[in-house]
């Protein structure tokens, strides 16, 4: 019987075992997206206890505990961070097979070097081992990126964002890089026409004009895309249901946007029409400076209107979503192809039924220059687990050249998740060195080794421009 996460955890066969060991357990990590605060880094934040730095703000872990039984008060409540760690610690024995599991126990090994399994015996020894460590400069911030060997992290930033703590970080002098990532979402979300002008006078003040027509706010994105830039921004990110294509004309994108700032409620029509003209100039603006353009499409949020309204979103209720996106995606994608305005793309879909769909997209758009322009993201979200992440690469392979793959994000507010990396990076050389040692593929080191540094480091250092 093989040990619980010992040293080739994942890893079957003699040849994944070198692939991971020798080849690239040591690679830097580039975390090119990912929702950590600027903030903490800057100011350097340190941690009082294992509930701050692990429970606060982990939807996944939230979903866990409800589907556990356990009550919100002790969830997202008022309960003491102990009383919400005693939780966790009893709800990680029913997480097995879960995702959950294997990232609680890794992120317990890095950085803190315990190998227990967390469950209510332990969860006092680990609750006072992980604090004591907390408690000490070792484990900022900063030092838990530098004790993950991370080299550039792109947060996610919106387009009225100040920036101001990302300066702060680089006057630090601290040595990983860590720059903004264009999140335009909020200035094409029109659904609500209050909450769209309250965005847009955010946004105006930002960029120090006025924003009454739709050339303003083009000129207003423009202005803040060239400052994004000023700060080290190499690309841009999309969190959306679905790719927005319907035909409209600049000349009615520009009526909408009137009969919006002027507080009216726009129809299905207009929205889709409104959505279609934003997500292409912000297409434009990125092909511009060669950004990287990304994609993350297919969630429904906030399903749950009751904990919605006493919770905000990001707090767990949302799913996979369920709606058709080969026709729109490639309508947009063709687009920009023919006026020569498409730029990198990375294309991250949350229903594995699109899997294929996906994989053959970005064989569409390829330009036959840029090796890989378009590229199928790792398994985002619902899917980046050991299955969803298999599923990804095996697909890809298949479908697409597998070789030419940026590789493994976060996606994560926590400074714990860097063990995904890990995670990905035993479960690619895992694939690969199996199927060398079935004879699937030839065992020629030097190949071997090109194509797994490439996948976890090398290709994304070039893609984005690192």
């Amino acid at each position: 019987m093989k040990k619980f996460l010992d040293k080739d955890f994942i890893l079957e066969t003699d040849t994944a075992k070198k692939l991971y060991h020798e080849y690239v357990a040591d690679l830097p990590i580039i975390d090119y997206h990912c929702h950590i605060s600027p903030q903490e880094i800057a100011e350097d934040k340190s941690f009082d206890n294992l509930s701050q730095i692990w429970l606060h703000g982990d939807h996944y872990k939230w979903r866990a505990l409800r589907t556990n039984g356990i009550d919100e008060e002790r969830i997202t409540g008022n309960s003491s961070d102990w009383e919400k760690f005693q939780v966790w610690a009893e709800t990680v024995p029913y997480t097995l097979r879960n995702p959950l599991y294997h990232w609680t126990h890794l992120e317990l090994k890095k950085p803190f070097g315990i190998d227990k399994i967390l469950s209510p015996k332990t969860s006092k020894e680990i609750w006072e081992d992980c604090n004591k460590k907390l408690n000490t400069p070792e484990f900022s911030c900063k030092n838990l990126i530098r004790k993950a060997n991370v080299e550039v992290i792109g947060t996610t930033d919106d387009p009225a964002d100040s920036l101001e703590w990302h300066k702060i970080i680089q006057d630090s002098g601290f040595e990983t890089k860590v720059v903004p990532s264009w999140r335009p979402d909020k200035a094409m979300s029109v659904d609500n026409a209050s909450e769209y002008n309250q965005y847009i006078e955010k946004l105006a003040t930002s960029a120090k004009m006025e924003i009454n027509t739709l050339d303003d706010l083009l000129s207003a994105l423009t202005k803040r895309h060239d400052f994004f830039a000023e700060m080290g921004c190499k690309a841009s990110d999309h969190g959306l249901e679905q790719f927005f294509a319907t035909d409209y004309t600049y000349e009615e994108a520009s009526e909408i946007f009137i009969k919006i700032r002027k507080g009216e409620e726009l129809n299905e029509k207009e929205v889709l029409k409104f959505k279609s003209a934003m997500l292409y100039e912000f297409a434009v603006l990125d092909h511009s400076k060669g950004w990287v353009q990304q994609f993350h499409i297919g969630a429904i949020r906030n399903n749950n209107t009751g904990m919605f309204n006493k919770l905000g979103a990001d707090t767990g209720f949302d799913s996979i979503a369920d709606k058709l996106v080969a026709e729109d995606m490639s309508k947009f994608l063709n687009r920009l192809a023919s006026e020569e305005k498409l730029t990198k793309t990375t294309l991250y879909n949350l229903n594995p039924a699109h899997n294929e769909v996906y994989a053959t997209m970005i064989g569409n758009f390829q330009d036959g220059k840029t090796a890989g322009k378009i590229q199928w993201g790792s398994g985002w979200w619902f899917l980046d687990q050991k299955d969803g992440m298999e599923k990804q690469l095996n697909t890809l392979s298949n479908l697409g050249l597998l070789s030419r793959f940026v590789g493994m994000l976060t996606d994560s507010r926590s400074f714990l998740s860097y063990s995904r990396h890990e995670y990905f990076r035993r479960i690619l050389c895992n694939l690969i060195g199996n199927d060398v040692e079935k004879g699937l593929i030839p065992y020629d080191e030097d190949l071997l080794k090109e194509i797994v540094q490439g996948i976890c480091y090398y290709n994304a250092k070039k893609y984005f421009n690192f």
